[in-house]
Order: C-alpha cells, then sequence, then structure tokens
C-alpha cells in the first residue's frame, strides 16, 4: 500500500517548525557567545560582592531583569535551570526570589512547551506507533498527575519535560498548572542553597547541587509529594481492576 502523501506545503511547514528553530538558534548563539561561563556557581563565588551591589542600588529593576534572563534562558532550553534557581535565592532570598523562579521558569518553560508544540505533537506517534499511542493516552487519562510527578521528580530535566510534554500532547492550561505548583519544591530548596551560599563561600566550602538535593532531609519530602501525585492514577487502575474481576462477562 503506497503510504499517503502529505499536503503540507513548504509555507505551512515552515510556520510550523519555525518556533523551534528560533529556539535552537537561541540556544546556539547562548553557547557560541560564551555566556554560559556567567551562568556558574564559580560565576556566583567570583562576582557576589558585585551582583550584591547592584540589587541593593534598584532592587526592583534587578528583580524585572533577572525575571527576564531566567525566562529567557528557560525558553532557550539551557540547561542549567538549577544554577539559576541558586542566583535567585542568593540576590533575592527566598522572598521575593522563589516566587519570581516559579513564575519566570513557568513563563519559559511555556515558550518552549508551545514551540515543540506546534512544531512536533503527533509526529513522534506517526513514526514509532503503539507505544506512543499508548503513553499519549496515559497522558491525556491523568495529564495534571503526570505533569506534577515530573516536576515534583528531580531525575527528569526541566528543559527535557517542557519538550516532552509538547510532543505528547499536554493542554496548555494542565501544562501551566502543573509546573506552577510542581517546581515549588524544589525552586525553594535550590534557593535556599543560594540564600546561605554567602557563609557557605566565606568559609571556603564547595557548593554542590546534587550533594545538598539529594540528602534524605532534602530529597525525601519531594519524593513523598511525588508519590501523593501517583496516588489518584494508582487508585483509578485499582479501581478498573477490580470492576474487570467482578465483571463475568470480562
Amino acid at each position: 500500500m503506497t503510504p499517503p502523501v502529505s499536503s503540507e506545503t513548504p509555507k505551512s511547514l515552515w510556520k510550523r517548525v519555525a518556533p523551534v528553530v528560533v529556539v535552537i538558534a537561541g540556544l546556539a548563539a547562548f553557547f557560541l557567545l560564551g555566556l554560559d561561563k556567567y551562568f556558574s556557581l564559580d560565576a556566583l563565588r567570583d562576582n557576589r560582592e558585585a551582583l550584591r551591589s547592584w540589587v541593593e542600588a534598584s532592587p526592583m529593576l534587578a528583580l524585572a531583569i533577572f525575571t527576564l534572563a531566567y525566562a529567557s534562558a528557560v525558553a532557550i532550553s539551557f540547561p542549567g535551570a538549577s544554577v539559576l534557581t541558586v542566583f535567585g535565592g542568593f540576590l533575592f532570598g527566598l522572598w521575593p526570589g522563589v516566587p519570581a523562579i516559579v513564575i519566570a521558569a513557568t513563563l519559559g518553560g511555556t515558550v518552549i512547551f508551545l514551540a515543540s508544540k506546534t512544531a512536533l505533537s503527533g509526529m513522534l506517534g506517526k513514526r514509532v506507533g503503539s507505544f506512543t499511542e499508548k503513553m499519549e493516552k496515559g497522558f491525556r487519562e491523568h495529564e495534571l498527575n503526570y505533569m506534577l510527578l515530573l516536576r515534583l521528580v528531580p531525575v527528569f530535566p526541566f528543559w527535557a519535560v517542557n519538550i516532552g510534554a509538547g510532543v505528547v500532547g499536554v493542554s496548555l492550561r494542565t501544562f501551566v498548572i502543573g509546573t506552577l505548583l510542581g517546581i515549588i519544591p524544589g525552586s525553594f530548596v535550590y534557593a535556599s542553597i543560594g540564600n546561605a551560599a554567602d557563609a557557605a563561600f566565606d568559609a571556603g566550602e564547595d557548593i554542590t547541587l546534587t550533594g545538598i538535593l539529594f540528602q534524605p532531609e532534602t530529597l525525601l519530602p519531594i519524593v513523598g509529594l511525588a508519590v501523593l501525585s501517583l496516588i489518584p492514577i494508582l487508585l483509578k487502575r485499582f479501581n478498573k481492576n477490580a470492576s474487570q474481576l467482578d465483571d463475568p462477562k470480562s
């Protein structure tokens, strides 16, 4: 059987993939210009006095610029959101640092999510087949719970979830709510690291994100929240299996 010929014109194809092209170009320019070297814990340690003076000179302007820079970095899928969150905690403390971080991450994540959804939604299913169709069906049935799980568990890269959610066709509303709520615990943890960074730097201590994040007192509450997000899915599956056992026709 001859496969169906796509009716999509080159112009419509370009409109669909243009957002992703812009994101890729932005990320490439970011690294080619060497901007990534300014987004590291070493850069924070070496420039902390200048950064603090900048914030003290104009707190509201500094907060606005930080929020915009954070959202822009996330929008081009820069794989260093956790480091930026530490910066936010150092510069602005837990308040207003954490709210600014959560808002910026959600805005930036929504940009790349929409770009991914516009260009890639449905394409993976056409290539991979039934497995992807089942994955998309599972997401549609429990979108919010899965989004919360992916945001809460620290093993899933933030940028990858943004793109993946667009590929499987998660709704915009679910993506925004799941991201906004799901990143609060992790943002609080990383911002707390930044908030306490001054004392650590003065003491000559090294700050490692994974070392603090994976300590039991930090990880266990996050894992607990992730388990809670799975409970509705597990209950629905349990009830479905129970009803099939009670149905003599099944």
